[in-house]
């Protein structure tokens, strides 16, 4: 089998104002790095209403349908912006997630990797935030336990900001085991090491600013991989934010694309272990254009090398 690329047109249709990080740059950029491997490419579908329904209330569904612009760009809050194409994209972004679940638990696939904007860790129940509108993996991760009828997801957020939208959805379901590494003092200001949820299903890892990828390897090994051995995850989700490189302007960690790589290598241990090596990546954030196409490209090398 082999890996999935998941991605759609309309997710460059997502325009933002002029200088703002959440760009249309940072897909073409990943695009292009990933251009001539060896992976199924499948265009992602639209996002359906049951299946956002799962996570968020109609009124937030209406809420952003509603605000969709005829032209220009409108804010929803400081962050986030929507453009005419905004709606259609995130539409793709949460359908990219769920059909990428469709791909690896139907065994067409052995990973998949949903390359659709915006992203969506920082989306909470009625609230946009964080350049974030719909939570797209914590939607498939929903479908895939209650659509699939799994028992157990994982889902681990490497991004440098902690995934409070993916918190906030999930952490009231036992089902799920919600892992966020990030640097902290940092915007949202959420993820605190005591905050467990509801049934210990929630593992922050806190990092100082200024930490480098020894440190994540340290937490890796003594916390993560620990926590994904006891809880037996049936499919494990990767949140791939890459803006914890050292390049990244909008935080402060110290990792290197060799990291990211190591990362990888060490999650696609652990879904090997317990999961018949079944995953699900969606990109989040990243927004040096250089080092988000390298650390993409190299994620997904690890990837289409482990599913071969």
């Amino acid at each position: 089998m082999t890996t999935a690329l998941i991605t759609h047109d309309d997710c460059l249709s997502h325009v933002t104002p002029e200088g703002h990080p959440e760009r249309v740059a940072r897909l073409e950029y990943i695009l292009a790095a990933l251009e001539g491997k060896d992976l199924r490419r499948v265009e992602a579908p639209l996002g359906r209403s049951e299946d956002i329904l799962r996570v968020h209330p109609q009124s937030h569904i209406d809420h952003v349908a509603g605000s969709a612009p005829d032209q220009g760009q409108v804010p929803l809050d400081a962050d986030t912006w929507m453009s005419p194409g905004t709606y259609a994209a995130a539409l793709r972004a949460v359908g990219g997630g769920t059909q990428a679940v469709d791909l690896v638990l139907g065994g067409e696939v052995d990973n998949a990797f949903s390359a659709c904007r915006p992203p969506g860790h920082h989306a909470e129940t009625r609230t946009t935030m964080g350049f974030c509108l719909y939570g797209n993996v914590a939607i498939a991760a929903k479908y895939a336990l209650d659509h699939h009828g799994l028992a157990r997801v994982a889902v681990v957020d490497f991004d440098v900001h902690h995934g409070n939208g993916t918190q906030a959805l999930l952490e009231d379901d036992p089902r799920v085991l919600f892992v966020s590494t990030h640097q902290s003092p940092l915007w949202p200001g959420s993820g605190m090491a005591h905050e467990t949820g509801v049934d210990n299903n929630v593992l922050n890892v806190p990092l100082p600013g200024g930490s480098d990828g020894q440190t994540i390897r340290q937490a890796m090994q003594s916390q993560i991989l620990p926590a994904l051995e006891a809880f037996q995850p049936e499919l494990l989700f990767i949140s791939a934010g890459f803006d914890a490189h050292r390049a990244d302007p909008l935080a402060g960690l110290n990792w290197s694309t060799q990291d990211f790589g190591w990362i990888t290598e060490q999650l696609c241990d652990a879904a090997d272990a317990h999961c018949g090596g079944k995953i699900v990546s969606c990109l989040e954030g990243g927004y040096d254009l250089a080092a988000l196409a390298e650390s993409a490209a190299l994620h997904v090398d690890v990837l289409i090398a482990r599913g071969q």
